[in-house]
């Protein structure tokens, strides 16, 4: 798998990775330990060589690289009840919770020229394990199927495909849904409703500058 072939120095040359990225990851390195540093570049090199990639290959390979991440409950991780990490934190842990993980890919397939009103962060409840979950849902159309990418089943399915997720809300940069039982859901506001997803972004963008 690239990631783990990319915590071999020798095997990856990193050679477009902006001195933005290659600063935030030796930081990264100070805080979380060296092999954060080359998950870092590890990611930063996915985005470098997925720009030109179709869609399908663009979400099958941020999709297949983050879920190679461990499952960590926020509490045993942050010594919180509810965090929702940033890339970069979340590849420092190398673990996280499912939001961290829907938060990273998100934010990658942006990154990757995706357009936000094709994809939702979505809140949901994994009925097999009766417990509240978050994955991220691609739209083609707004009218289309989405497609699912998830951490506890890695498969990319369509929704259609995905009957043990009940969909709760689901939001993205600019607005809030409740979910229906078909469709899309009813618009309810804005995101910004979500203090979790603003204190995210307020890091986010403390770190861009």
């Amino acid at each position: 798998m690239f990631l783990l072939a990319c915590l071999l120095p020798s095997l990856c040359l990193y050679a477009e990775i902006s001195d933005k990225y290659r600063k935030l990851a030796k930081q990264a390195a100070e805080v979380y330990g060296a092999d954060a540093e080359k998950r870092i570049l590890a990611w930063r090199e996915i985005v470098n060589d997925s720009k030109d990639l179709s869609m399908a290959d663009k979400l099958a390979k941020v999709n297949n690289f983050f879920n190679q991440m461990d499952f960590v409950d926020d509490l045993d991780l942050w010594g919180k009840e509810d965090y929702w990490a940033t890339p970069i934190e979340f590849l420092g842990m190398r673990a996280g919770d499912c939001e961290d993980f829907t938060i990273a890919k998100y934010f990658t397939l942006r990154e990757l020229g995706v357009p936000d009103e094709k994809l939702r962060l979505v809140y949901v409840k994994a009925l097999r394990l009766n417990q509240h979950h978050m994955v991220l849902a691609y739209y083609h159309k707004p009218t289309s199927v989405p497609v699912i990418l998830d951490n506890l089943d890695k498969e990319l399915k369509p929704a259609s495909k995905r009957n043990d997720l009940s969909p709760i809300y689901s939001f993205n940069a600019e607005n809030l849904w409740l979910s229906k039982e078909k469709g899309r859901g009813v618009l309810v506001g804005g995101s910004s409703r979500l203090s979790l997803w603003t204190e995210l972004n307020n890091r986010l963008n403390t770190v861009a500058n």
